[in-house]
C-alpha cells in the first residue's frame, strides 16, 4: 500500500512511522517542519531500518500539496499535520483555522485530483461537549469548548461531507485522547518548540532541571485531587491504532469514529506522583488560574475500538512515565545536537 503521511515529522506521526514501516508500506512524508525536525524521520528510517520519501511542504501550499501527490499516487493518506495547542488557539484563532481547516479542504482537493479516496485523520477528544457524562462514547454530543477543539469538530464533518458525496470512499476518524510517553529505544520522542504546552514533557523537562517548576492549571475541579483529569495513552499504542484504523478502512465504505483512549482517568498530580516514583526525582510545583478552554474530566469510552478495529492500549502510567523519561535523558535538547 502507498500511504501519504501529513505531518509525519511530529510527535505522534513519526511513531507511527516505526510501526507503519514494518508493514512494508510504500511511505511519502509532506512535512513543513513547523513545531518537528527532520532528525526525527533520520531516526525513524534508523529504526525501522527501512527508507521512505519525504517532501517538505506546506498543507495550506495546494500546489506543493498537488505536485507531491501526483508524483506518489498514494492509495490512503495519514493526515496528522496541524497546530495543536488549546491555550494558542484562543490568541490565533485565524492561524488555527487558517492552517487545519484550509490544509485539510486543500488536503482533500488533492486527494480527488489523484483518485485517492482512503483517509485516517487526526482528531481529539476535545471535539466533545464537555458538559455531557463521561466517559464519552463515539456519539456523546460534540459541542468543543476551544478553538483548537473546533478546527477538528469542523475537519470532521468536512471529511464526513467528502466521504458521502465521494463513492467508494473510506475514512477513519481518530479521537485522541492524550498522547504521552515515547518510543522504547528512546531515540524518538515529543519534542515541542520552546516551553511546551503539554503536561508529560512539561514535567520531564521539570525533573531534568531545565525548566524551575512546574505549572498546574486550576485545582478546582470536580475530581479526587481538584486537579484536571485526563485519559493518558502511550504513544505507541496510538501508533498501533492508525495500523488498525488503515487496515480498516480498506475492507469499508463511508465514514468510521474511534476513541483512542484507556478508559481510565488520571489527574495532573497523581500523574506528577507516577513520574516522581518512576524517576526518583522530586517535581516542584505551582497551582495557577485555569486555562480558558480546559475542561475538568475528558476519559474514553474505547469499547468500540476494540471490538471493530481489534484494538486495545497495552502500556500503563508508569510505562508512560519510564519511556518519556528514557527519552528526556537520552535527548536533553530533544532532536537539537547532543553535547
Amino acid at each position: 500500500m502507498r500511504v501519504f503521511v501529513t505531518g509525519g515529522a511530529g510527535f505522534i506521526g513519526s511513531h507511527t512511522l516505526v510501526q507503519l514501516l514494518r508493514t512494508n508500506a510504500d511511505i511519502m512524508v509532506f512535512d513543513n517542519y513547523s513545531n518537528s525536525s527532520p532528525e526525527a524521520l533520520k531516526r525513524v528510517k534508523r529504526l525501522a531500518q527501512s527508507d521512505f520519501s519525504i517532501v517538505e511542504g506546506d498543507m495550506c501550499d495546494p500546489r506543493a500539496l498537488a505536485s507531491a501527490m501526483q508524483g506518489f499516487k498514494p492509495d490512503a493518506v495519514i493526515h496528522f499535520a496541524g497546530l495543536k495547542a488549546v491555550g494558542e488557539s484562543a490568541e490565533k484563532p485565524l492561524d488555527y483555522y487558517r492552517t487545519n481547516i484550509g490544509g485539510s479542504i486543500t488536503l482533500l482537493d488533492a486527494m480527488d485530483k489523484v483518485g485517492c479516496k482512503r483517509i485516517v485523520f487526526s482528531s481529539s477528544a476535545t471535539v466533545y461537549d464537555p458538559n455531557k457524562p463521561f466517559p464519552f462514547t463515539e456519539d456523546t454530543a460534540l459541542c468543543a469548548a476551544s478553538t483548537y477543539g473546533r478546527t477538528k469538530q469542523f475537519i470532521e464533518e468536512i471529511i464526513r461531507d467528502w466521504s458521502a458525496a465521494t463513492p467508494g470512499s473510506s475514512a477513519a476518524i481518530l479521537r485522541y485522547f492524550n498522547p504521552v510517553g515515547a518510543h522504547a529505544s528512546g531515540d524518538i520522542g515529543e519534542d515541542p518548540v520552546g516551553i511546551p504546552n503539554n503536561l508529560l514533557p512539561y514535567i520531564s523537562r521539570v525533573a531534568h532541571g531545565s525548566l524551575q517548576e512546574l505549572q498546574v492549571f486550576g485545582n478546582e475541579y470536580a475530581t479526587a485531587d481538584g486537579t484536571g483529569a485526563r485519559d493518558y495513552i502511550h504513544v505507541e499504542d496510538l501508533a498501533s491504532a492508525h495500523i488498525a484504523a488503515l487496515e480498516h478502512i480498506t475492507s469499508m465504505t463511508g465514514c468510521d469514529t474511534f476513541n483512542i483512549g484507556t478508559g481510565t482517568a488520571t489527574t495532573v498530580l497523581e500523574m506528577l506522583r507516577a513520574f516522581e516514583k518512576v524517576t526518583g526525582k522530586p517535581i516542584p510545583y505551582r497551582i495557577v488560574g485555569a486555562r480558558a478552554g480546559d475542561v475538568s474530566t475528558t476519559v474514553a469510552n474505547v469499547s468500540k475500538a476494540e471490538r471493530v478495529l481489534g484494538w486495545k492500549a497495552k502500556y500503563d502510567i508508569d510505562a508512560m512515565c519510564r519511556s518519556i523519561w528514557n527519552w528526556q535523558t537520552r535527548n536533553p535538547r530533544g532532536y537539537e545536537p547532543r553535547g
